[in-house]
């Protein structure tokens, strides 16, 4: 399913050709110099980002509900922080967690760069942990945690998202494995046990975008 010779935010799933799938990344905009530097970092030393054509997505449905609050749940490098602090602006707040105190120095760094620090919390953990010590309710809730938690994810980001905000999550297509009729590995189970659980979730107006490696957008009713 994945192209070694592309980008890693750039595999293909089994619902997107390889020629569309170019094409819709040729319409994309040049990026700034900080957003394409991390582009190519991820790619070199295989760290996760949502890439390019993900991240506009996001930034579009954060500008469509005017949001000005954002907890991420997963953030790496700080890519999509990024983009999501772009929406916001200047009065809006995004929430970074990641387990890692050195991708949390690294995007501090390109946060720094990009001139959206004062926007940006950043938090080094547990990133269920923390967003489940929240007691005000966000605009965006962004799941892009290990697969395994993904169902968990669902129960504490319900009860945390305002009325008519999104709870959007990250690769829930996984590259294909969830049409598998019996998968045996866990993170697979889990993505399936949490698109059942929010496509029939009654609190939760959801789709699932075939982009890259799928995209689950779910309004909160």
């Amino acid at each position: 399913m994945k192209d070694a010779a592309k980008p890693n935010w750039r595999h293909y799933n089994y619902t997107t050709a390889g020629p569309v799938d170019d094409y819709l990344y040729s319409m994309l905009p040049k990026r700034d110099p900080v957003l394409a530097e991390m582009e190519g970092y991820a790619t070199e030393h295989n760290i996760p980002i949502v890439g390019p054509a993900v991240a506009r997505v996001l930034q579009q449905l954060a500008l469509m509900i005017n949001a000005r609050t954002v907890f991420e749940l997963g953030s790496a490098i700080g890519y999509s922080t990024i983009w999501w602090a772009h929406a916001v602006g200047e009065k809006g707040r995004v929430v970074y967690t990641d387990g890692d105190s050195k991708n949390a120095e690294r995007a501090r760094r390109y946060f720094d760069r990009a001139e959206v620090t004062g926007r940006i919390k950043i938090h080094v953990g547990d990133a269920l942990e923390y967003l489940s010590e929240q007691k005000q309710e966000y605009d965006i809730i962004f799941n892009d945690v290990d697969k395994e938690d993904y169902p968990r994810v669902l129960r504490l980001a319900m009860p945390r998202l305002r009325k008519g905000g999104l709870f959007i999550t990250d690769n829930v297509l996984w590259s294909g494995r969830v049409t598998q009729k019996n998968p045996s590995d866990a993170r697979t189970k889990a993505i399936l046990e949490f698109n059942r659980l929010l496509c029939g979730s009654p609190d939760f107006h959801t789709t699932l975008l075939p982009i890259r490696d799928g995209l689950a957008v779910a309004l909160k009713k």
